[in-house]
């Protein structure tokens, strides 16, 4: 099959060009021309500059691409987005308005592929079913509190009323493994000894290894189009965790005897982020520690209901979080991150 995968330089859509490529798939990276390409330098891969910004310059790329293929993409795997950002604005660039100007373009262009799959997140729905700590439904109303989430909400709205689109969603909640820099800065900062944690709430955490998501975007390629077109899915290993279950695997794999375990209060976090995301932004440099991930960091449930995902995707997660830490912490050591 002739795939193309967008943000293909990126984390998840590395793996999910590797994955292709493993398949035996005709593959397409769309990348941008200041994107690292370290992880995808696989001669096979045709790879493509897509100005998602600009609709009448994608336009002229798809077209162009379209002459040199003789035709389309059987899946698109649309993983291109922004996590960080200078801006807020910069955010629904990306992640709506990108979505929404790759989507046009294949539209008006005649390219659109038998499966369209868009990378969302768990993060649309924020911070919900608090209570009772219960898992977060397909059914339930998302109310995001970041800008990343409500950009991506956007998107998502967007994409369903495009009913000529064979869409498929996936919302995978917090996605680790090698290559991923967010989570690395917890291993980094159990190198040093200290744990840092926020709010005195029981905190309930899922995950999903990067590979296990990779699983999911090929089912969603590949499942009967009544199983999964037009739906949604959520991505977890299906077990939720406490912070310190994840801090604990990271200190055992990286091989730390000690470590300083901070709990600290949820408006000492609020003013650090306030302080440290505005003096970021006047500077024009991007930041982990900003509002965003004040929302992020004091979300106590994160739990979600994965069984639509197991029932209509086929999606049966293969790794476990001691799994996951252990193969992530050995490549940020083969690598010499760590």
């Amino acid at each position: 099959m002739r795939i193309l995968v967008t943000g293909a330089s990126g984390f998840i859509g590395s793996f999910i060009v590797s994955e292709a490529l493993d398949r035996g798939h005709e593959v397409w990276a769309g990348i941008r021309a200041t994107s690292n390409l370290q992880y995808i330098m696989d001669k096979r891969i045709n790879f493509l500059d897509l100005n998602l910004s600009s609709p009448e310059q994608l336009h002229l790329q798809l077209s162009a691409v379209k002459e040199q293929m003789g035709g389309s993409w059987d899946y698109v795997i649309h993983a291109a987005g922004a996590t960080k950002a200078r801006h807020s604005r910069d955010f629904y660039r990306t992640n709506f308005e990108g979505t929404r100007n790759l989507v046009n373009a294949l539209i008006q262009e005649e390219m659109v592929p038998r499966r369209f799959v868009f990378l969302s997140s768990l993060s649309i729905f924020g911070a919900i079913r608090e209570q009772d700590y219960s898992p977060i439904r397909d059914t339930d109303t998302p109310q995001p509190n970041t800008h990343y989430g409500k950009s991506k909400w956007q998107a998502e709205q967007w994409l369903q009323e495009q009913k000529e689109v064979p869409w498929v969603i996936l919302r995978p909640t917090g996605v680790y493994g090698p290559r991923e820099r967010d989570y690395y800065l917890m291993a980094k900062s159990i190198k040093q000894h200290v744990d840092f944690a926020v709010g005195y709430r029981p905190q309930e955490i899922t995950f999903v290894y990067v590979r296990d998501v990779v699983q999911a975007v090929f089912l969603a390629c590949e499942r009967p189009a009544e199983d999964v077109v037009h739906h949604a899915f959520f991505l977890s290993d299906g077990k939720s965790y406490s912070s310190r279950a994840f801090s604990d695997l990271l200190q055992r794999e990286i091989g730390v005897r000690h470590v300083l375990h901070v709990k600290a209060p949820k408006w000492f976090l609020r003013a650090i982020c306030a302080v440290n995301g505005t003096f970021c932004k006047l500077a024009g440099t991007l930041t982990t520690l900003n509002m965003d991930k004040y929302h992020i960091l004091s979300q106590r449930n994160w739990n979600c209901d994965i069984e639509p995902a197991r029932r209509l995707l086929g999606f049966d997660p293969q790794w476990g979080l001691e799994a996951g830490v252990k193969e992530t912490v050995a490549w940020y050591k083969e690598k010499g991150w760590l």
